[in-house]
Parts: structure tokens; C-alpha cells; sequence
């Protein structure tokens, strides 16, 4: 058992080395054992490739208004592990992970002399949210983010009361399928009989394949552009500014606090979470709620501006739609400032692609590497590209105390790629932007 949070990480770490194992029988089996915490708990899925943070973020903050307690389980941390398990936007203490932890362990152990196999580092930290909020810490609504696809995925043996998946694109292919239609497969695999469906996805293929799936359990579905609509868009210096009509009413001159425009359709999606929680299961949600929810929400390393002199900008657009929407953004917001561009990813990405979106977006690109087991080299990421301005530098650190000594007015620094990466960029890039003042 552990005494030191320090004991407890490095063993939830150690389940690396077991990789992703899909199926559901090993969480089943712990919950279980446990009492099944899962079932004690009030919970939204959110599922999607990409806008599942922001998501939590925009409907987290709007229940917070509200005056309701609000669990997340979130991934990848940010800052620090214990953001992934989180009361109110505020990560679980220290001494409650270890606590999970033992609660955990022994149950690991004896998984692992079954023919099931032990759970992995995922499985573990999902059976924690399940034992904190389920036994631990009560909350009056859990959002549970899927962690890789939908159908297998450790989170989807929850029975929620909404289901809201973000969007699809081709990432994970090698798990999840190279078809738009078979991502969308995946993905709707956390569609529950009779349970609404809320969701922003584009591509008429990948929505046949969850209008379908809804169909078949019998679950409305709420899509963007049909059940609710944004309208009247345009950036902000620091975030966005909208108007949303739902089946409901109408939303005229809403804000955000986060920028980019796909930031309009995260927060829609929590709009009409918050109407469907408010209208069939009486939560008490105003306007107001909503209005300033969708204001003060925050969530880190979304076109995230750290500096505004020089001017310097985090996105963790990893993958091919991520860099698609932040280079869209740059060309929006800045289009008369020169775009320097560093980039650091997992080797496991469709690179080419990406660097394809960079490439004709970035004035000046330089490629990076950092330490993590899937980590793409700088080199091999550089002769991915075409850009007449590219480098590569091996060491960040240094990298980024030359590009902020070059920094000029007209220019953007932008920090963009693996959100790994980013979680060790940020709080360097802040102290040497604080020295540099």
C-alpha cells in the first residue's frame, strides 16, 4: 500500500507498460468488487475527437453559476495528474489520490491472477473517479470525458442522463478505424437507450452512423444546425462573441472566455446540455447562469494567450482538425502579423497532414522534440516539411529563449502540438516571458 502521493503516482504510471486494452470486462469487474460506485453517481459522457475539454469546461462553469457541486474526469492533465479527477475546477488533493490509490491496488493485484488481466494506467485512474465521486465525495453531477473512442472505452459503463458527442475526425486510426463512418461507429458507442444525444458533428457520413445508432436505443438527438443554431459570430480581443437559438428560446449576445471560433460550437453544445438539464431533469438553470458560465470558463492551452507583448499564443491542436482550427484562427486574428510557429507532437500522429495545415499558415516554422516514450523526433518532423523558412531545434528550452529574444511587434509566437508537450512548455515560456519584462 502507499504512504507518499509520490508511491502512489509512480505505481498508476508503472500500467503504462500494459498499453490500451479495449473492453469494458476488467472496469465491470472492479466496480464489482467495489460496490459499484458507478451506479451512485448523476453523470454526462462526453465523447468526440476533439472539444471534449472545452466542452466540460463551458457546461461545468455554466452548473457552477447555478450553485451546483460538479465532479470532471478529464484527459490529458495539464499542470498537475490530479487535475484529471476534479470537484468544482479544482484538482482532488494529494492525500484523497492516495487513498484511491490503495483503494485500488489490492483489486489490481488480484485482477491480474485472472484470465482478464491487470488494468491499465487508464483503467485505474477511471475506477478512482468512479470510487471518489461514487463513495468519497458525492457531487450533484459528474462529466465523464471519454478517454479514446467511445464503445470500449473504461468510462462507458456509466448509464447517463446526456450524452454529448463533439465532433469526429481521423485520429487514432490505428484503433478506432481510417473511415469517418467507422470513428463515428466508435464514438456512438456511448449512445444509452432512451438517452438524449447532443452533438456538433459535421460530416454527413459520420452522422448517419449516430443518427442510426440513436435511432435503434430509441434517444433524441440535438444537432448543431438543426435543434440549435449559432448566428451572428465574431472574435473578441479575448474570446467570442454569438448568438444561439435553440428548440427552446433564443441566446442573443453571448460571450465566451475562450478564443477561437470553434469555441462557439464547445459552448453551444453545454448551452443545450444545460436546456435539456434544466427542461427534463429540474435543474434549476437560469440565463444568467448561462451567460456568465459560458464567460468565466477557462481551460488550459486553447489559444491560450500568455503574453500580449511580445505576443505569444499555446494551442494543443493535436491533431489534423486541431491545426486546422488554429490556423484559421491565426489567419483571423492575426492576419497582419508575421506567424512564427514551434511544434513539438507524438510520433503516432498523421504528421504529414499537420505539418501540411503549419506549413502554409506559419511565416517561420521550427520544429522541437521532448521527452515522452511516443515522442516525434525534431529531424523527422522537419523533413515532413515544405515551408522555405523551416528549422529544427533538439532543445525547447533553448529554442524558445532565442524566439522570444526575436520576438517582435508584428510577429506571433505560437507554441502549438502535443498538449504533453505543452504542459512542460507553459510554466517555463511564463517565467522567462516574467524575466523578460
Amino acid at each position: 500500500m502507499f504512504s507518499t502521493y509520490e508511491e502512489a503516482l509512480e505505481w498508476i504510471h508503472s500500467r503504462l507498460r500494459l498499453g490500451m486494452k479495449p473492453g469494458l470486462q476488467r472496469m465491470e469487474w472492479m466496480m464489482e468488487k467495489l460496490g459499484h460506485p458507478e451506479r451512485r453517481i448523476k453523470s454526462i459522457h462526453i465523447g468526440g475527437t476533439n472539444g471534449k475539454g472545452s466542452t466540460v469546461t463551458f457546461l461545468r462553469s455554466i452548473l457552477q453559476e447555478a450553485g451546483y457541486s460538479v465532479g470532471t474526469f478529464t484527459s490529458p492533465y495539464f499542470e498537475k495528474f490530479n487535475e484529471r479527477i476534479s470537484l468544482n475546477g479544482i484538482p482532488i488533493n494529494d492525500e484523497d489520490l492516495v487513498r484511491l490509490a490503495n483503494d485500488i491496488y489490492p483489486l489490481a493485484i488480484e485482477l491480474e491472477q485472472t484470465e482478464l488481466g491487470g488494468p491499465t494506467e487508464f483503467e485505474i485512474i477511471t475506477a478512482m473517479a468512479f470510487q471518489y465521486f461514487g463513495h468519497v465525495q458525492p457531487v450533484d453531477l459528474v462529466l465523464f470525458e471519454v478517454g479514446l473512442g467511445g464503445r470500449y472505452d473504461s468510462t462507458n459503463i456509466i448509464y447517463p442522463i446526456l450524452s454529448i458527442i463533439t465532433s469526429i475526425g481521423l485520429d487514432h486510426t490505428a484503433i478506432l478505424g481510417n473511415t469517418y463512418e467507422e470513428i463515428a461507429f466508435e464514438k456512438a458507442g456511448i449512445i444509452k437507450p432512451g438517452v438524449s444525444v447532443i452533438t456538433a458533428v459535421k460530416q454527413e457520413e459520420a452522422l448517419a452512423v449516430i443518427q442510426d445508432k440513436a435511432l435503434s436505443m430509441k434517444s433524441p438527438v440535438y444537432q448543431l444546425g438543426n435543434e440549435f443554431a449559432i448566428s451572428d459570430h465574431k472574435s473578441l480581443d479575448l474570446g467570442e462573441f454569438f448568438s444561439l437559438k435553440t428548440v427552446f428560446q433564443n441566446f442573443p449576445d453571448l460571450e465566451t472566455g475562450m478564443s477561437g471560433k470553434h469555441q462557439t460550437e464547445n459552448a453551444s453544445l453545454a448551452v443545450m446540455a444545460a436546456e435539456l438539464l434544466n427542461k427534463f431533469y429540474s435543474f434549476l438553470i437560469e440565463v444568467n447562469h448561462i451567460r456568465a458560465g459560458l464567460k468565466k470558463a477557462f481551460w488550459p492551452g486553447r489559444f491560450e494567450i500568455l503574453s500580449e507583448d511580445p505576443l505569444v499564443v499555446i494551442d494543443g491542436a493535436h491533431n489534423e482538425e486541431g491545426i486546422a482550427a488554429l490556423t484559421a484562427e491565426l489567419n483571423n486574428r492575426f492576419e497582419d502579423k508575421s506567424k512564427n510557429i514551434v511544434f513539438a507532437a507524438l510520433a503516432d500522429k498523421k504528421l504529414d497532414k499537420m505539418i501540411g495545415k503549419l506549413d502554409s499558415a506559419a511565416d517561420r516554422i521550427t520544429f522541437t522534440e521532448f521527452e515522452f516514450p511516443r515522442a516525434a523526433a525534431a529531424e523527422d518532423l522537419y523533413n515532413l516539411s515544405k515551408n522555405s523558412r523551416r528549422q529544427f531545434h533538439t532543445d525547447w528550452k533553448e529554442l524558445l529563449e532565442a524566439e522570444l529574444r526575436e520576438a517582435g511587434k508584428n510577429s506571433v509566437l505560437v507554441i502549438t502540438g502535443s498538449l504533453y508537450f505543452l504542459s512542460e512548455v507553459k510554466p517555463i515560456l511564463l517565467n522567462l516571458l516574467k524575466k523578460n519584462k
